[in-house]
């Protein structure tokens, strides 16, 4: 399938699920239908299903103990390889790359997007897609670790006993009497604050309330069906501070974007409960480490566990420092590179969008015997001088989907008849029409 697409480009990170496997590593995609297609992969050039993998530099965050050889660059047999096959160092990042005029998507096998810049790619009309709750489980389950680790001190306790056996001690001698050091508060009948109810705030949620909690959470952008997804007895609130007033821990669950962006910070800090216990496993930036690390001197804050690690917070007391272990489940790592590879799919042979982080969601049941798909600028009479162009060549538009998402637009167009080539020209030649596709 995918050889007939030169210009498809997939950023796949594919993180080791053990140890042991430094140079072969679990791969699926889903290449077809039917079946999955399961290699292992050398760190070399090769060829699986007429889909040829190179190693790339690290441009996708990920597990400290990843290498930058552990994330590819997925396409046909003509690889894009402006690199000449030479790996960048730990920082590289696609932010100021140069992106060849025939790429179609880009697609992000996690969530995170921040080193891709959206706003070049729409402006080019490549469209970005990401993998929103392929890794939502794994996450779901490192939360609840999250939660028990900041209020047992369990990582203190066995820190503490090894001491004891370093130092010569009988360490069955010393264990009752030093396990007070490490005591703390159960989950049970505590309050549970989520901030952000997609794919993973609500499975938090709900299965925090199967711990006996009480569950408080807060998302301004609530869809429909991420509000199906909870339990009836959660309580949604539309005040964020009506969360931090009540909640006992507070997990965020949210992008980062400019607006997120040091959103925990000394005056949203203040207004939570003394004692909180706070876990940050979306992006470190979200929070003020500043601020964080006062409220963590006064005890404002009890424990802060974080999945993004520096140096500042990994030298502080009552911080459990995690390396961005979230999605680092071999489950979650297939569920984003066959749920990458299903969303290309569907773009290349159909047009349709789904889970894209720059363009709108377009979707639309094949008709007619032949498929335009326009990528256009958000404008009044778009439409019309679309529709206006097709119609005088005497063709008959079967269906037609449109959408739009801030400043940009998608268009797809099912003609009763092949368009002449003539017409496909003019379409593309109409102002702010950025890229037009034709798909038989």
């Amino acid at each position: 399938m995918l050889r007939k697409f030169p210009q498809l480009i997939t950023l796949l990170s594919i993180l080791k699920p053990r140890k042991n496997y430094s140079l072969y590593q679990r791969f699926k995609l889903k290449l077809d239908n039917r079946k999955f297609v399961e290699k292992r992969r050398k760190i070399d050039v090769f060829k699986a299903k007429n889909l040829s993998i190179m190693p790339v530099p690290n441009i996708v965050e990920f597990n400290s103990s990843v290498k930058p050889e552990d994330v590819f660059l997925a396409g046909s047999d003509q690889i894009w390889n402006t690199l000449d096959g030479n790996l960048s160092p730990w920082s590289a990042k696609l932010l100021d790359y140069d992106f060849p005029k025939n790429l179609l998507a880009i697609s992000r096998a996690g969530a995170g997007v921040n080193n891709i810049p959206l706003d070049r790619c729409s402006e080019a009309g490549i469209v970005v897609f990401n993998t929103p709750g392929a890794n939502a489980n794994a996450v779901k389950e490192l939360v609840l670790c999250a939660m028990l680790m900041g209020s047992r001190d369990v990582d203190g306790g066995i820190q503490w006993v090894r001491q004891q056996v370093a130092s010569g001690v009988d360490v069955t001698t010393v264990v009752e009497k030093g396990k007070a050091a490490f005591i703390g508060p159960e989950l049970y009948k505590k309050t549970l604050g989520v901030i952000g109810l997609g794919a993973i705030g609500s499975l938090v949620a709900n299965i925090a309330l199967s711990l006996g909690m009480d569950v408080y959470g807060y998302d301004p952008f609530l869809s429909v069906d991420a509000a199906l997804r909870l339990d009836r007895h959660i309580h949604v609130v539309k005040d964020i501070n009506e969360l931090y007033k009540r909640a006992d821990y507070i997990t965020i669950h949210i992008h980062y974007t400019k607006d997120t962006e040091r959103m925990i910070d000394a005056k949203a800090i203040g207004a939570m409960k003394r004692g909180v216990r706070f876990i940050n496993l979306a992006r470190g930036e979200i929070v003020d480490d500043d601020a964080m690390l006062a409220a963590l001197d006064t005890g404002w804050v009890a424990a802060y566990v974080t999945d993004f690690p520096n140096n500042r917070l990994v030298g502080a007391p009552h911080v459990l420092a995690m390396p961005h272990l979230g999605a680092s489940t071999p489950e979650s790592e297939q569920n984003c590179a066959v749920m990458a590879v299903d969303q290309l799919r569907d773009y290349l042979e159909n047009g349709n969008i789904r889970n894209s982080v720059n363009l709108p969601a377009v979707s639309q049941e094949r008709s007619g015997v032949c498929r335009l798909c326009l990528i256009h600028k958000n404008v009044p009479a778009m439409l019309a001088s679309i529709t206006t162009l097709l119609s005088r060549d005497g063709i008959n538009v079967e269906n037609l989907s449109n959408k739009s998402r801030g400043d940009y637009a998608y268009t797809i167009v099912d003609l009763s008849a092949p368009a002449d080539q003539c017409v496909i020209d003019e379409v593309t030649a109409l102002e702010n029409v950025i890229r037009v596709r034709v798909i038989q």
